[in-house]
């Protein structure tokens, strides 16, 4: 508690202005840092992708697309339509790899199924040079229909090293759902950028089994990222406790419901306990739960100190977290008033790294303060 009111003075004291763009400066275990608001007057954004040539593009979860670039927040045309229920809406985005020549991008969202109902969705397209509008929208992936709710759409997207993507889908608050894969609910997919399904996906001519499917029985994981390695590692919502960071195997079950390292909401034990033969334990876990949300993997460009370290957002106790090792551990609690219900976490190309602020409404960029 000290040390947190400590932090708090300390931010008040350095708080310092430049024309057009709100800065602070921030102590973390790597010395201070400057925070600069880059967008600010967001309603519920829920991703950020910082673009080669500057600005970046942001989503918000009612349905809005916008380019934002020296404190100027711009919409951009040509979003697919969604269904902005509950949880659901328009959720991430992620450039492609070859996004400097070809200009396509990767969106995820909840699409307006039969029924009433919602499923995540993967759209890709092209950003005009002006970055105002979007082109050759094109839908490639949208998860089996099967429910109405409004919760646990997970929802990242991950390009491969191979340039297959990896798409992080929730349980949609039907547990026993990501047990069953014969529909998507609570399950990593893997796809190409066309939609196709590669071969050597793990259930490829399996009866019964969603050929899209890489690894299941998640919960509800909203981050996702590729370490230095190649690797695959997620961030997932437990219930009341059981916040997971795991490494993603090809094939493997992640074991939601059947074990968990939470409770549920009524203080009930879920399922069969933490451990079962067939199932994987996380390689990290929370309790109580911190609500994880964006996952990042700095590559140690202005950091060093930091290169192949995980940082988790949370939601619910506004901060950064940032875990070191193999199994990682947490090492630091980066936070201030402006990481208020953190929201989304990536590096930008310059090794700066964005954060989304869903409290605040904004996104900042964390450059050393030296």
């Amino acid at each position: 508690m000290l040390y947190r009111l400590f932090n708090a003075l300390i931010l008040t004291l350095c708080f310092i202005g430049s024309p057009g763009m709100a800065q602070s400066v921030l102590t973390t275990s790597a010395g201070q840092v400057r925070l600069e608001v880059m967008a600010e007057g967001l309603d519920t954004p829920w991703a950020v992708a910082p673009l080669p040539e500057g600005g970046a593009l942001i989503t918000e979860r009612g349905g809005r697309l916008v380019f934002a670039s020296d404190g100027r927040v711009q919409p951009v045309t040509g979003v697919p339509r969604t269904r902005s229920q509950g949880q659901g809406g328009l959720l991430d985005i992620t450039l492609a790899a070859d996004f400097a020549q070809s200009r396509e991008l990767f969106l995820t969202y909840s699409r307006p199924q039969s029924g009433g109902g919602a499923g995540t969705a993967v759209a890709v397209a092209r950003l005009s040079p002006e970055n105002r509008r979007l082109t050759q929208v094109n839908t490639i992936f949208e998860a089996a229909p099967g429910s109405k709710g409004g919760r646990h759409f997970g929802s990242r997207v991950v390009e491969a090293t191979d340039g297959t993507l990896f798409v992080t889908l929730g349980d949609r608050g039907e547990a026993a759902s990501a047990q069953d894969r014969s529909n998507h609910n609570g399950s990593v997919i893997r796809i190409r950028r066309d939609g196709s399904v590669p071969a050597d996906n793990p259930f490829v001519g399996n009866s019964g089994v969603r050929p899209e499917i890489w690894s299941w029985g998640h919960r509800n994981p909203q981050g996702a990222a590729l370490d230095g390695r190649g690797r695959l590692w997620t961030s997932e919502h437990g219930a009341r406790g059981g916040d997971e960071i795991n490494l993603i195997r090809k094939g493997a079950n992640y074991g939601w419901p059947v074990i968990s390292y939470g409770t549920e909401y009524s203080g009930a034990r879920i399922g069969e306990g933490t451990h079962k033969a067939g199932m994987e334990q996380p390689s990290f876990y929370w309790d109580p739960s911190i609500a994880p949300s964006g996952l990042m993997i700095y590559s140690g460009r202005l950091w060093p100190e930091w290169q192949g370290h995980l940082f988790v957002g949370s939601l619910k106790f506004d901060h950064i977290a940032r875990l070191a090792g193999e199994p990682p551990r947490q090492a630091e609690r980066i936070e201030g008033p402006e990481t208020e219900r953190l929201r989304d976490i990536v590096e930008a190309p310059d090794g700066t790294i964005w954060f989304i602020s869903e409290g605040r409404g904004a996104v900042y960029r964390m450059s050393p303060a030296s």
